[in-house]
């Protein structure tokens, strides 16, 4: 068995440039999801409208993601990602950071029930769209997913993907497998599993220990090995040099478009040392140091060339 491999969203890392780069150089991914699209001052953030133009993803498979606190945003929102012309919409319940879980949206929406119960009605209402949820098992309380499951359960959806921890946790501890085994039995839609993957042994783990699995999204284990999804698809690992080459092909891309976009060499350096942020196993930590601390640009791309 051959899971489908989403490719979770992370704010300021996996925007369309980064999409597209990986799903024309890699691929191995079934949806790639936007970071959440979210309301600030009243209205859409230019930077979220910018990364679901149509335009900006033609021919990636693309899902928009939104995140809310309120009926009202989330009204807005699906109506703004639906003039955009997409079908799915995903809905973060997972987001663990606390300048939005605080304020209802992310993790902290599922202790908000009466909120979730309105959105399940509206989903409903709402044949012609695909909805999804993302989402972990609460923001402090480690059963909070089990309301949010019950409306869930009986609310047309695609599917869920969920990340077995709490918010406040973030990404510290360990995942709650106990707490997945019991979703996994409760959940009536298909299920995805996302937490903590970062190897081709644990993709084939999972589908060992959950048969009705549905797919395993991952985000940083993606952005530490891109080749990792590519890999899985065709069973083999690739040698070192050759996922090396491809950092190299997929770096380059990046830079050649930043070129166009970036408003001083600072700007420049600081958009292009994120793609190496997650690769400190892959690179060995001295060079990944070398990297990570070059203080200008010249230096930051001499020390890549050493990749």
């Amino acid at each position: 068995m051959s899971l489908p491999i989403h490719f979770a969203p992370l704010q300021g890392y996996t925007d369309d440039v980064y999409r597209r780069i990986h799903h024309e150089l890699v691929g191995g991914i079934a949806h790639y999801y936007t970071p959440f699209v979210r309301m600030e001052g009243g209205g859409v953030r230019s930077k979220d409208m910018r990364d679901i133009r149509p335009e900006f993803n033609e021919g990636v498979p693309v899902v928009p993601q939104i995140i809310v606190k309120s009926m009202k945003e989330f009204d807005y929102l699906v109506s703004i990602v639906e003039e955009k012309g997409y079908h799915r919409i995903d809905v973060n319940m997972g987001c663990p950071f606390p300048m939005q879980a605080k304020h209802g949206r992310g993790s902290g929406l599922l202790a908000h029930v009466d909120i979730i119960e309105e959105m399940a009605k509206a989903i409903e209402a709402k044949p012609q769209l695909s909805f999804s949820v993302k989402m972990r098992l609460g923001w402090e309380d480690k059963d909070e997913w089990r309301s949010a499951l019950g409306i869930l359960n009986e609310t047309p959806l695609h599917q869920i993907a969920l990340h077995p921890r709490i918010g406040t946790q973030q990404y510290k501890g360990k995942v709650d497998m106990e707490a997945f085994d019991e979703f996994y039995a409760l959940c009536k839609h298909p299920l995805i599993y996302n937490g903590d993957v970062t190897t081709m042994a644990h993709i084939h783990a999972l589908e060992n220990k959950y048969p009705k699995l549905a797919g395993v999204m991952m985000g940083r284990g993606l952005l530490a090995r891109p080749s990792l999804s590519a890999e899985y698809a065709s069973g083999k690992e690739l040698p070192e040099d050759a996922r090396r080459k491809l950092m190299h092909e997929m770096h380059d891309r990046m830079k050649a478009h930043y070129e166009t976009t970036a408003n001083s060499e600072a700007q420049l350096h600081a958009r292009l040392r994120l793609f190496w942020e997650y690769m400190e196993e892959e690179l060995g930590k001295k060079l990944y140091k070398k990297i990570m601390k070059a203080g200008n640009l010249k230096n930051y791309l001499a020390a890549v060339r050493e990749v």
